[in-house]
């Protein structure tokens, strides 16, 4: 996303530009102790468990979102989860299982800024191998987005990031429908038992 579209001044600290981004997206305190994370697309709505492992993750993703500038849409999930697959999940196993889906559910509904923000993850780096920390949240988002290489204009792809993509897919889309093929069968199951 181009730097002039930039909703979080870079002289804000990031704790200041966090509070932002919950309020923008009426996000209360950014449901790090919610019990269960509400997904909605249109008439759509499901819920899972809002783990321990989840919340790590998202704290630093929620960072992202400032840093980056990807929405909170459908769509900007999709892209900020290419993003993030791009510049790795470190040792953050949901971050990896969560982002693979968006990356995957982002080839169907949003090929070309899935495939953008791959590559800006290749050309970047993100946070995730930082202590999440007061000190962390008290750097400016100018600072920190310069330290991740996210004001750099992007360089062409190469052939090499082309191969990185499409491997980086194919798991994503085997994640996706091992996500999906769980309560199908078990949908497919309660069919053929009650039948």
């Amino acid at each position: 996303m181009a730097n002039e579209n930039e909703r979080y001044s870079p002289d804000l600290i990031l704790l200041d530009a966090r509070e932002i981004y919950f309020a923008i997206n009426g996000f209360d305190g950014g449901g790090y102790d919610d019990r269960w994370v509400k997904v909605e697309y249109g008439f759509l709505r499901f819920y899972f468990p809002n783990t321990r492992s989840r919340v790590e993750a998202v704290k630093y993703h929620d960072l992202h979102h400032v840093l980056t500038d990807y929405e909170t849409t459908l769509d900007g999930e999709c892209e900020i989860g290419a993003w993030e697959v791009a510049s790795g999940c470190g040792t953050y196993v949901t971050a990896w299982f969560l982002n693979l889906s968006a990356l995957a559910l982002g080839l169907f509904i949003n090929p070309k800024g899935v495939h953008r923000a791959f590559l800006r993850g290749r050309q970047s780096s993100n946070l995730y191998r930082r202590p999440f920390d007061e000190k962390l949240l008290s750097l400016k988002v100018g600072d920190v987005r310069r330290q991740l290489d996210l004001n750099s204009p992007p360089a062409s792809p190469t052939l090499y990031d082309g191969a990185v993509f499409i491997f980086w897919s194919f798991i994503g889309v085997s994640t996706l429908f091992a996500v999906l093929g769980i309560p199908i069968a078990t949908l497919i199951f309660v069919f053929i038992r009650l039948v």
